[in-house]
């Protein structure tokens, strides 16, 4: 008998996979989470950040989020952030890393930080809503 594809690499041992899941939730959040938040007002302990560049911020953006390009992000441009807040970083979508490397720049600044899964184009087509001049049209990476 051979062995199915998906059982090719066998799965992990219960305590390896509560570990790995774990620390996988750790790091992201879905856009449910986020929006249900948002919309019972609970905002307390987190920020939600765009990390593309300010023309994506300003066509699509997650209600309430601040614009912080990680390409801007040094001590001096984050000096002015909470330390005792969670900053939750998004960009375009899966193909985009702008999200990644702003999370890692936060974290290497001494911010704590997650990273929302899927970015926006997972926030949009899960039906949340959008702010700016463009809201539901054309979403890119501009990194």
């Amino acid at each position: 008998m051979t062995t199915a594809r998906t059982l090719t690499v066998p799965a992990p041992a219960p305590e390896a996979a509560t570990k790995y899941f774990g620390a996988e939730l750790a790091f992201e959040v879905d856009p449910d989470d986020l929006v249900r938040d948002l919309d019972a007002g609970r905002t307390d302990g987190y920020v939600v950040v765009e990390t593309r560049a300010e023309e994506a911020y300003a066509q699509a953006r997650i209600p309430g989020a601040i614009n912080l390009p990680y390409k801007d992000m040094t001590a001096e441009s984050t000096q002015h952030l909470d330390r005792d807040l969670v900053y939750v970083c998004y960009c375009e979508s899966i193909h985009c890393n702008a999200a990644t490397k702003g999370a890692l720049k936060l974290a290497e600044l001494g911010f704590k930080v997650k990273r929302l899964s899927g970015g926006i184009t997972a926030w949009i087509a899960a039906g949340h809503p959008v702010e700016g001049a463009g809201e539901t049209g054309e979403i890119r990476c501009a990194c």
